[in-house]
């Protein structure tokens, strides 16, 4: 089972890590988090409700990464595009952050929940639901890891840049990173196949 997951009954999955592993994934999941930015609470004496309706944001996020968590819906080739585009943004995109949110809060949840042993580590058992989560928050990690890396398909090919950095390289941790976080996420897809 160490760095892969498997499968569990009722849909589940679980994966061993080590204290190192658990702390970066703790780590990057916090810092997704910030990325992403506190949740819409409603101001004292605010109808909870009425914050249901809140409509979001309209232009795209100026950071990269952030832009590429949250895509235009229909691209912004031509003005109407960029309207349909602005308009879907304001009805969706608080519900997707606070989704990615959730997604990102279970990960860490899920990890300060575990009791490693020094030297061995511990075993990480997710319930389905739990999986949901921590896919939606690998996938959002590597999309984060990616864009600031400048990621590109040719980088990802088995005969790409990614493989061949030196270790003097200053994006060789954050590359080891991606990579780990990608092999996690496939196995995870694969636990939860039929």
């Amino acid at each position: 089972m160490a760095g892969h997951f498997e499968a569990t009954p009722g849909g589940g999955a679980s994966v061993a890590l080590d204290e190192v592993e658990i702390a970066i994934l703790r780590s990057l999941a916090v810092q997704l988090l910030e990325l992403i930015g506190p949740g819409d609470q409603p101001a004292e004496g605010e109808d909870p409700l009425a914050a249901l309706f809140a409509e979001g944001p309209s232009e795209p996020p100026s950071d990269p990464a952030l832009a590429r968590l949250f895509p235009e819906a229909y691209g912004d080739e031509d003005k109407e595009l960029r309207e349909a585009s602005a308009e879907f943004r304001r009805f969706t995109e608080n519900d997707l952050r606070t989704r990615k949110r959730e997604d990102a809060l279970a990960v860490v949840r899920s990890l300060d929940a575990l009791a490693p042993v020094p030297e061995s580590g511990a075993v990480l058992g997710l319930t389905a639901e739990e999986c949901h989560h921590w896919l939606g928050s690998l996938n959002d990690l590597r999309l984060t890891i990616g864009t600031r890396l400048e990621v590109s398909d040719e980088d990802e090919g088995q005969d790409g840049s990614l493989y061949r950095l030196p270790d003097s390289d200053p994006r060789k941790p954050m590359v080891m990173a991606y990579l780990w976080l990608g092999a996690l996420q496939e196995t995870l897809v694969e636990t939860l196949m039929p």
